[in-house]
């Protein structure tokens, strides 16, 4: 491993400060992709207005960035081993910053969708590496420490994003919120360069650059397909091709897997029965209740009249939500094991999400933010029961492999729930003749999404009752 200037000899002392403050960086850079992931959600109909398009077609914003996520997270640890995590994330912050004056400047919604797309290329590549960056800084005594300081950002970011997107739709402009990264970017380049080390594996061998372009052109083609249906952007005709495409290059990814040594995506670990469930199933899931965040702003601007702010204060229910879970996961699943979790929850989260879909002019903003509250809370006890169960019965040897796979899958699905729900939304506007989006449009996205949720408990059914168990018990021994 070869090191710069920063990781030369140091006291304990030195040695401790650096660590604590290279884990402040990339937990500042985390929130800052966080918020970034979650703040236009808030302000599509504002952007759709000034963009002369329908709100349901800026779906496509929202699946750009995501696509991006699922074709360049498999290759960021290779491209970190190749030339240094310090190099990689410095990259990451000034793609991400790019991207988002590309977005503040975009006069049209195909340049919009690039820079969102430029923009998780960035996200792609900053997220992995910065956690790559704690573990090779930290020692292992303050791990802990340091992933709490990264879980923090991740549960504030979806909770300050509606609100701050709100905000600035209503009161400001939605082209103000991408400066906000600016200065966060170039303050994270600074600090970057002078307290995180540059290191790099010497020999991080081959690639399988074949397998990423198959996986990438299959990922890309199944989601911007579906979410370029009915937008105006290009011909439905073209978008249904993109996604048959999409679904070729797929199919012939699962073919070159078979075969190849070391694939980038092994499929063989769906041979695994609990991440086979927790991936698989996970995924119907995930596509469920993806499409909550794109479907519920526009509901309560277009469908109820809320303002952007008032519509970010009652999204942020979900991630508050999902602060009051995190306390109490352990507990549960001590209690009730993963597989009875899995099952009644994800009902819950159906009843739940499925419960948007009523929301009228005469529901009280306390009952919605309750109702959006619960969904919170269960989707995120599913969520993080999910990810437990992952590991299982994954070897030390293939925890790599298992995490690769796993994410790729988590941000596709949740891609195609936003592209889902806004097909759904289309049709429902289609069945009742609507030229423009009406309360009585959403009831029937909602129902599916929520259908969605509950369509893999058959399939962890099929689970050991003591499933996972075996976690729980080292963890609390």
């Amino acid at each position: 491993m070869t090191t710069g200037l920063n990781s030369k000899t140091q006291s304990p002392a030195a040695s401790k400060s650096f660590a604590l403050v290279s884990t402040l960086i990339v937990a500042c850079a985390f929130l800052m992709d966080a918020i970034d992931a979650n703040i236009i959600v808030t302000a599509l109909p504002s952007m759709a207005h000034d963009f002369g398009t329908d709100p349901v077609a800026l779906k496509i914003a929202v699946t750009s960035y995501v696509v991006s996520l699922g074709v360049f997270i498999p290759v960021c640890g290779w491209l970190t081993d190749r030339f240094s995590a310090l190099s990689v994330f410095r990259a990451a912050i000034t793609i991400f910053v790019l991207g988002s004056l590309i977005c503040a400047a975009a006069p049209s919604v195909h340049l919009f969708t690039f820079a969102r797309f430029v923009q998780g290329i960035g996200g792609a590549l900053m997220v992995p590496v910065g956690r790559i960056i704690v573990v090779r800084a930290v020692p292992r005594h303050q791990f802990v420490r340091a992933m709490n300081y990264l879980s923090v950002s991740w549960y504030i970011g979806p909770v300050i994003a509606p609100l701050l997107g709100g905000f600035i739709a209503t009161y400001l402009h939605w082209r103000v919120m991408f400066f906000i990264n600016v200065p966060i970017g170039l303050a994270g380049l600074y600090f970057s360069g002078r307290y995180i080390s540059n290191s790099r594996e010497p020999d991080p061998g081959a690639f399988d650059w074949a397998g990423c372009v198959l996986a990438a052109l299959g990922a890309t083609g199944v989601l911007l397909g579906l979410s370029l249906v009915d937008s105006g952007i290009v011909a439905d005709s073209t978008a249904w091709l993109m996604f048959a495409a999409g679904v070729g290059f797929v199919g012939a990814y699962v073919l070159y897997a078979r075969h190849a040594s070391q694939p980038v995506l092994d499929l063989s670990l769906f041979k695994v029965p609990t991440f086979r469930v927790s991936v698989a199933g996970g995924s119907l899931f995930r596509i469920g209740c993806g499409a909550v965040p794109f479907l519920l702003p526009l509901s309560l601007q277009i469908g109820l009249g809320m303002s952007a702010f008032q519509s970010g204060l009652i999204t942020s229910a979900s991630a508050f939500g999902s602060l009051f879970m995190r306390p109490v996961t352990a507990l549960i699943l001590r209690h009730a094991g993963f597989r009875s979790v899995l099952i009644y929850n994800a009902a819950l989260a159906g009843v739940a999400t499925a419960a948007c879909g009523i929301f009228s002019s005469d529901t009280s903003h306390l009952t919605i933010w309750l109702i959006v509250l619960l969904g919170g809370f269960f989707s995120a006890l599913q969520f993080t029961s999910l990810n437990t169960l992952v590991y299982a019965d994954i070897p030390p040897a293939s925890a790599g492999r298992a995490t690769s796979l796993s994410s790729v899958v988590q941000q596709v699905s949740l891609g195609l729930g936003v592209a889902v729900g806004g097909v759904v939304l289309q049709i429902s506007r289609a069945l009742h003749g609507h030229a423009h989006l009406q309360p009585s449009d959403f009831w029937l996205a909602f129902l599916v999404a929520g259908l969605l949720t509950v369509s893999a408990i058959p399939l962890v059914r099929r689970l050991p009752v003591e499933a996972g168990m075996d976690m729980l018990r080292a963890k609390s021994d």
